[in-house]
């Protein structure tokens, strides 16, 4: 405990400097002129990567003991005989904090269903894991500030809720493949609850720090180069009439785009951050970074092993409605 208090010391010393770092090295040592796209490009870039990279050590570290809290077997009990309404509020609040992803959606998906978990409050913890995640969050804050985070975290909810409880009402429990149905036992995947150690969860923590930190940072150095190239380069008035609030094409544009362009949450928020201060209206952002998140074809693959094709379009559109609401939503209001 002693090392770890020393270490957010020494985190908070470090991140309170990386703009005069990144400062020093872009202008002083490297000599590019400020001002300079270039210049302007290559600071962006130096200082948003250490940033990024320390956020999300963390909040990895940070929600790696919440999430010792939360093994899928606590999760499935946790929904397993809850009415539909606060099953489906209760399944996102859950998608937040427990440690699945898209890759999860099979053994979760048996399980659920297993356990007598409602079709509809298991799509809403199938929407909000991947979507509104920590990682998100937290990044947001740091880079965006705590309006932006808590308007993502409040609309992303909101559409696992909605999409999950129109789902459950349009009874689509056919479309679920038979041999899921079929299954009554919990996935193998779902493995018991042990009562862990402080030092055990401590221990969880850091190898998820290890896990998803080296898996995901090439995609964060990649997503924070390409923001970089857009904070540089790209004139403040293009993205402004491509992505603005004047355009009303821009939202459903974004959502279309952002579905092929496959990403988890750290890679896109740095593209986010770029696209917002070069005039993208806030509206349009969101949807295009939910629709990256939420709605990929990976997704699609991975659910079309234990869901049917009507049920996996009707998914889809159900929650793409959802985004593009709150992207006209806070493009009218903001």
């Amino acid at each position: 405990m002693l090392f770890l208090a020393g270490g957010l010391v020494v985190w908070f010393a470090v991140y309170g400097q990386l703009l005069s770092f990144a400062r020093l090295v872009t202008y002083d040592v490297l000599g590019l002129g400020r001002g300079t796209h270039l210049g302007e490009a290559v600071e962006f870039f130096i200082y948003d990567t250490p940033k990024v990279l320390m956020l999300l050590v963390l909040v990895v570290f940070g929600v790696g003991i919440l999430r010792s809290f939360f093994t899928p077997e606590r999760t499935r009990k946790i929904l397993a005989g809850r009415s539909e309404a606060a099953g489906n509020v209760l399944a996102a609040l859950l998608g937040i904090v427990t440690p699945f992803c898209t890759c999860s959606a099979v053994p979760l998906f048996m399980g659920f269903v297993a356990a007598g978990v409602p079709l509809g409050v298991t799509l809403s913890f199938l929407i909000a894991a991947p979507m509104v995640n920590e990682v998100a969050v937290v990044l947001l804050y740091g880079l965006l500030g705590w309006k932006v985070a808590a308007l993502y975290m409040g609309t992303g909810l909101a559409i696992a809720v909605l999409a999950g409880w129109i789902i459950g009402r349009l009874r689509m429990e056919r479309y679920v493949e038979d041999w899921v149905t079929q299954t009554t036992q919990p996935a193998a995947g779902l493995m018991l609850e042990a009562r862990m150690s402080w030092e055990g969860r401590i221990s969880y923590a850091i190898g998820a720090v290890r896990d998803i930190v080296g898996k995901v940072w090439p995609y964060v150095v990649l997503g924070i180069a390409v923001g970089a190239g857009i904070h540089g380069y790209v004139p403040e008035g293009v993205l402004a009439s491509v992505m603005g609030k004047e355009a009303w094409w821009s939202v459903p544009a974004a959502v279309v785009l952002g579905i092929p362009m496959y990403s988890n949450a750290a890679g896109i928020i740095p593209v986010v951050q770029a696209l917002l201060g070069k005039g993208a209206a806030l509206g349009t952002v969101l949807a295009f970074m939910m629709a990256v998140i939420a709605l990929s074809l990976p997704e699609a693959v991975i659910l079309r092993r234990v869901l049917k094709m009507p049920l996996i379009l009707t998914f889809f559109g159900v929650v793409g409605c959802g985004i593009l609401i709150v992207g006209f939503l806070f493009n009218m209001l903001i």
